[in-house]
């Protein structure tokens, strides 16, 4: 019981395919090490399971927590890499070891989806917005608010989760829904709970617009026209509408252009459209055609900025298509292949006992690929002259850090021919003490920060 330990958490390849992934997941560590303890209902629990347990384990239990422990990390949202610890625990050996799936469980989703999400900002590039749109298809409602929460810091620019937004102060974005529409049918549906004059003067500028500008009359779909305007009415200032619960072309778009005229008539101006089924690429090349068309004839050139959301099972081969397609969508919701990492389920990251006593333990493989480094380790970065990261040095806390300026050589741990000498400009130690004394040693920094 006395016996103190040192484990690594650490991942053993990169997820996707990819050369990197985004350290997720720290924080609820933290947390859980603040609240670790046995609960009177636990202890009985387990004594009911477990019978034969001598009453001095119960008592032990009784008065565990995590004040002898210790940990260090790599910041969360960091780009990290496979082999090379994430988080160093130190302490008492039986209290560490029960640390192991909570730790692996909070670190595995979290990496994994941060780093998916990193992946999708880089294929879409920093010149368009990225909704995560996630909740419905996430495995049960914490991994949905897992998944809003990761997925801004691996670079999404807001999510539909409105709890994610409460907790975690991410913006909140979204749309109306197709039933939303569905459940008009036509002009003749006015609500008791909005002004009849007040309506009656928005139909009147938005029905002849509808009928003599954009299309000819009785082309568009007067249910849907209803809908728009009764969600412009609504919410004028934050109008954007669903176009493809009918027709696109023949019917969302020239409705939806009606309605932010008449906006434009009220003072108000709508934001843009949202594109959810179809050939996305040339969807949003029409719908832009429009915009440019409509904004030179009525004189209002800021339509022509109106914003296009994308959305209808995207991943990042569509995004790349879509690149190719010389699309004109603004904005991507996407959902089903961001939140359950559909390209990979799991990250794999392991918990591994590296010393004991001070003595170095290591698990030994046939598999080159499953043996663990032995020993407490520092990990430090070590940069170019340019400012660019060249490696992770991975080394024992007892050697030498390397300096800034004096050459040093560099081995990969198990491939004895990859081998370099690498004089860095400039040298960063990895690990931040976060827990020690029973409590928080430094400011964990907000979601924003992390992003």
């Amino acid at each position: 019981m006395e016996d103190k330990a040192v484990f690594d958490l650490f991942f053993r390849k990169n997820p996707f395919r990819g050369e990197f992934a985004i350290f997720a997941g720290l924080g609820e560590c933290v947390k859980f090490l603040n609240n670790f303890r046995f609960s009177c209902s636990d202890i009985a629990y387990l004594q009911e399971i477990l019978p034969n347990v001598d009453q001095g384990f119960w008592e032990y239990l009784s008065q565990l927590d995590a004040s002898q422990v210790t940990m260090s990390a790599i910041p969360e949202g960091y780009v990290v890499f496979p082999k090379v610890p994430l988080i160093r625990l130190e302490g008492p050996l039986p209290v560490i070891q029960l640390l192991e799936t909570t730790f692996l469980n909070l670190i595995n989703y979290a990496s994994l989806v941060a780093t998916n999400a990193a992946r999708f900002r880089i294929t879409a590039g920093d010149g368009v917005q990225l909704l995560e749109f996630g909740l419905r298809r996430a495995q049960g409602p914490d991994g949905g608010l897992s998944a809003s929460k990761y997925c801004y810091i691996g670079g999404f620019d807001g999510t539909s989760n409105v709890l994610a937004g409460k907790l975690f102060g991410i913006p909140v974005r979204g749309t109306h829904a197709h039933a939303f529409v569905n459940s008009f049918s036509s002009l003749d549906d006015v609500s008791e709970n909005v002004s009849f004059l007040d309506f009656c003067c928005f139909l009147s500028i938005v029905t002849p617009t509808t009928e003599t500008q954009l299309l000819p009359a009785g082309n568009t779909n007067k249910g849907e026209l209803k809908a728009f305007l009764a969600y412009a009415y609504a919410f004028p200032r934050t109008c954007l509408c669903l176009l493809d619960t009918y027709s696109v072309i023949k019917s969302g778009l020239p409705n939806f252009l009606a309605v932010a005229l008449a906006l434009n008539e009220y003072g108000y101006r709508a934001i843009g459209v949202r594109l959810d089924s179809g050939d996305l690429a040339y969807l949003s090349r029409k719908c832009r055609e429009a915009f440019v068309l409509i904004a030179d004839q009525f004189e209002s050139p800021w339509m022509k900025k109106f914003t296009v959301v994308a959305s209808n099972d995207i991943n990042e081969e569509t995004l790349i298509s879509l690149k190719e397609q010389k699309h004109e969508i603004n904005s991507f919701g996407i959902g089903t292949h961001l939140v359950t990492c559909q390209k990979q389920p799991a990250l794999g990251c392991v918990f591994k006992l590296v010393e004991v006593n001070g003595e170095p333990r290591m698990k030994l493989s046939e598999d080159v690929g499953k043996i663990n480094l032995p020993g407490k380790k520092s990990v430090f970065r070590l940069y170019s002259e340019d400012g660019l990261a060249i490696l992770d040095l991975i080394q024992l806390c007892s050697e030498k850090p390397p300096e800034v300026g004096k050459k040093i050589l560099v081995r990969h741990p198990f491939i004895e021919s990859k081998r370099a000498y690498v004089c860095p400009y400039k040298v960063e130690l990895l690990y931040r003490d976060y827990w020690g004394n029973n409590g928080l040693t430094q400011s964990f920094p907000s979601l924003q920060e992390l992003k």
